[in-house]
């Protein structure tokens, strides 16, 4: 038997435990590694060809077993935390990731300098490139993933349609053939019958996919997937599917090894979804009995044997109503989501991909894999719920979020100061929480969202807070179409703030102008100036100042009374308010600590330029500060005549009228 490679270390026994609920037996099992490699090679060190959270992801795996990372980066990250992660960082070009993580000789060439023995491809980028997969392995290098004939037949779903339709896994109706002309797509479309899902055969992630419900609007859609395929995979070879109505998307986790052995890590519920990309997941999938559990394994297997694969892989299913599934794709890479697994195996995923890479064995059977508990993944975007789900960028001014332990993961590659680049997508970060059912873990994921606060850009936060709190998905009642079937719901209009939460600003402010007249106090000997007091007293007279404040568009005129006892009595329209309170710090943030009407609260209190921001267990508020005209030059609606666009991007096309 060969000597153990590097990666061949002792699995750590790690038992998972909640403050809340009691211990759970943990599939953790204490074993030692006798297999040797394959691949004649120990891997001792590894190259992440990517960026961000799964980069840092993949590092702190091999910094736990002993293995040395390099990191790649381009203009953009030249500060990221992945860089700072790494043992070793290299510079690989300009921001665009043509440029950068998507230029394989670049990677490669890094790849000798630092003499690695592998690169983990991360997902994204080339994670599911064929080419670079075979461009490792005539450089002498394991690709960390399967091998490429793999890549190749399920990368391209006509292909793949065919090769599970062959090993019995059963698949929708569709057209996935070579002719790829317009007029050839479009009579495929009216037999199979609208509404259709036309897909890039290459894509992944909602690129290169749109749904056409109608002859009417095909060519357009069409034209408009080929352009998004074209730019993200630089392939616009497309195919059509029969559309599901409301369906669920369910996915089963993988994995193969080079000795002939593949296992599933049970299945992931990712149904809601915004713009044809994931937002929550959740495994395992709510109301799926043991037996369509084990049905969906081991067709997921079967897919997996058809192709020989090798390594961490997600087998796709559509779902309807009464549970029947049909093949939809295979991912031949780890997913984003791929934590909700791990949280409920106990298993780390990227370990065994490293492990299997070096040529070992899977590490557990079929039988030892256990599922236990539930865990749910809601991704933080950089984004505007109310204007389509826009993505943005932008700096974090203030990033904070809640406390990371043993049931609550915090997978991000970002920090307070980073800024969310245009270049890249714009997920900020990954909330992971496991508890010992469905509903635990839903309660546990909403109280942690409440602690994520961020102020500099648009976030998605308080919609993930509407969704998960949202009756039909508490009642597990999920389906692709469920963002827009209680849009309404999930994004009402625009309602007033509370006038407690108007209070609370006010004497924010207030509080805040404390320390300032302090300041001028000490520096000036006026000791009678008006500027050197904030207490408002007046002989035999309680003072009483008007403040103005911006609900939205909104003016609000609060008059605020000064009392002898230090408190204030805040008048709003027809109603008043008695209001006292303090700011106390607690590390680097500022709260305020405040009673209104006898009710007492906690909520983090931050105040950027124009902007007052309140962070509490009610959600986030953002109340503004009105700004004189005459320091106001420019209309944030811009100037006249000239044009705002709704997100950063690209100009593909001008269209013009002769």
């Amino acid at each position: 038997m060969a000597a153990a490679s590097a990666v061949s270390v002792l699995l750590l026994t790690q038992r998972v435990t909640s403050l809340l609920l009691p211990p759970r037996g943990w599939a953790w099992k204490q074993r030692t590694m006798k297999y040797g490699t394959t691949t004649g090679r120990n891997i001792t060190k590894i190259l992440i060809a990517n960026r961000g959270e799964i980069a840092c992801r993949v590092i702190r795996t091999a910094r736990k077993m002993g293995v040395q990372s390099v990191a790649v980066y381009s203009e953009a990250d030249r500060n990221s935390m992945h860089v700072d992660m790494a043992d070793e960082a290299y510079f690989i070009g300009p921001a665009p990731s043509q440029q950068s993580y998507l230029s394989m000789e670049k990677i490669i060439q890094v790849a000798k300098i630092s003499a690695v023995q592998a690169i983990h491809p991360g997902y994204g980028f080339l994670s599911e490139s064929m080419e670079f997969a075979e461009l490792c392995k005539q450089e002498g290098i394991i690709f960390i993933g399967p091998p490429s004939s793999a890549i190749r037949d399920m990368g391209i779903k006509s292909t793949s349609k065919s090769i599970m339709a062959a090993a019995g896994v059963p698949i929708v109706e569709g057209y996935h053939g070579e002719d790829q002309s317009d007029q050839c797509l479009r009579e495929h479309a009216g037999r199979i019958g609208y509404p259709v899902m036309i897909k890039a055969v290459r894509g992944g992630g909602g690129k290169g996919m749109r749904i056409i419900r109608s002859e009417k609007e095909f060519q357009e859609q069409l034209e408009s997937a080929r352009r998004e395929a074209k730019q993200c995979v630089n392939d616009d070879v497309m195919m059509i599917e029969k559309f599901v109505d409301m369906p669920r998307h369910v996915e089963v986790q993988v994995f193969g090894d080079h000795h002939g052995n593949v296992v599933y890590l049970f299945e992931r519920d990712c149904s809601v979804q915004r713009r044809y990309q994931k937002i929550i997941e959740e495994a395992p999938g709510p109301g799926i009995k043991p037996e369509v559990r084990k049905k969906l394994g081991e067709a997921a297997v079967r897919a997996a044997k058809a192709v020989n694969y090798v390594g961490a892989g997600t087998v796709e299913f559509i779902m309807d109503s009464k549970h029947n599934f049909y093949f939809m794709e295979m991912n031949t890479r780890l997913q984003v989501e791929h934590p909700v697994t791990e949280m409920i195996t106990g298993i780390d995923l990227v370990e065994w991909q490293l492990r299997i890479a070096a040529g070992e064995k899977i590490p557990l059977s079929q039988e030892e894999i256990t599922l236990q508990g539930h865990a749910f993944e809601a991704r933080i975007y950089a984004e505007d719920p109310n204007d389509n789900f826009m993505p943005g960028a932008g700096p974090l001014v203030h990033l904070s979020t809640p406390q990371a332990d043993l049931s609550t993961r915090i997978e991000t590659g970002v920090q307070q100061g980073d800024e969310v680049s245009v270049h890249y997508d714009p997920m900020i970060a990954k909330l992971v929480v496991w508890a010992a059912d469905r509903q635990a873990a839903l309660t546990k994921l909403r109280y942690s969202l409440r602690y994520y606060n961020i102020v500099g850009l648009h976030t998605n936060i308080n919609f993930l807070l509407s969704l998960t709190g949202h009756p039909e998905f508490e009642a597990g009642n999920v389906h692709t179409d469920f963002i827009p079937q209680h849009h309404k719901e999930l994004l009402p209009s625009q309602k007033d703030t509370a006038k407690e939460f108007l209070c609370q600003a006010a004497l924010g402010l207030i509080l805040k102008e404390k320390p300032m007249s302090e300041a001028f106090r000490i520096q000036t000997q006026d000791r009678y100036s008006p500027f050197a007091s904030s207490s408002g007293r007046r002989l035999n007279i309680c003072y009483t100042r008007k403040m103005t404040l911006k609900d939205g568009k909104k003016d609000i005129t609060i008059a605020v009374t000064y009392n002898r006892d230090g408190s204030y009595s805040m008048q709003i329209e027809d109603k008043t308010f008695h209001v006292l309170g303090d700011l106390y710090s607690e590390g680097d943030c500022t709260y305020l600590k405040s009673s209104i009407n006898g009710v007492a609260s906690k909520t983090k209190l931050i105040i950027l330029e124009n902007t007052i921001y309140l962070f509490s267990m009610d959600g986030s508020i953002q109340i503004g500060i009105p700004v004189p005209k005459y320091l106001s030059s420019v209309s944030s609606e811009g100037t006249q005549g000239s044009a705002i666009a709704p997100m950063t991007g690209t100009i593909e096309k001008v269209m013009t009228r002769m």
